[in-house]
């Protein structure tokens, strides 16, 4: 099922259930705002490669901020992978973005697309790949493996001996820890997105924001 995202028809039917609909818990207003709302969002920015804007709060955490205990920890965690990981920026995205695409999530995947090209320098043609999978030529032996990761904790909850093996030959200890934790957190990251029907800004109208 998750590949058949891939065909047009598939894409726009997962829009509209998705983003077809106004979302089921939306943004807090300005004025409603904890304190900590607008440091959070300006910390992500920072780590995103934005410029942070006076005052500004993204819909996003806009909406995550009405559990801000839950903010924090989500903000911390997102912190550690983007600005203090052990993992490379190239095999985070490919990662995060192969998770997203087989969660069917377009905030996920559509937010990612845009990090991918201008944090970890992925071409439209890689990202396009990403929807292909592990199996598409064109992958060297490491970035399939961590595709791979992605598809085998999605389907069996572990990472295989084969492709754990092939993880190792390049990875340390602390980048084998981190994969499998990036990958559930995005995991679960889309399973909230999708399901309080998140707005994006630019629909999930293609495979890249081309």
């Amino acid at each position: 099922m998750p590949e058949a995202v891939g065909a047009e028809g598939a894409v726009a039917a997962r829009q509209a259930e998705i983003l077809g609909r106004p979302p089921r818990i939306g943004p807090l207003p300005p004025e409603q705002f904890p304190p900590e709302a607008v440091a959070l969002n300006a910390e992500v920015d920072v780590a995103a490669g934005y410029e942070p804007e006076d005052g500004r709060v993204s819909e996003w955490m806009a909406t995550l901020i009405r559990h801000p205990s839950l903010a924090r920890a989500h903000t911390a965690l997102a912190l550690v992978f983007m600005a203090g990981g052990a993992l490379p920026a190239r095999d985070r995205e490919l990662a995060v973005l192969r998770t997203g695409w087989l969660a069917q999530a377009p905030f996920e995947w559509s937010g990612h697309v845009q990090l991918g090209k201008a944090l970890a320098g992925l071409t439209s043609e890689e990202i396009e790949r990403v929807t292909q999978g592990s199996a598409a030529p064109g992958w060297s032996a490491h970035e399939a493996a961590v595709l791979r990761a992605v598809e085998e904790l999605v389907a069996h909850a572990m990472i295989s001996d084969a492709t754990w093996a092939a993880l190792a030959a390049d990875y340390d200890e602390r980048q084998l820890i981190e994969l499998p934790i990036l990958i559930g957190h995005y995991r679960g990251l889309a399973f909230l997105q999708n399901s309080l029907r998140t707005p994006i800004f630019k629909l999930f109208t293609g495979l890249t924001d081309r």
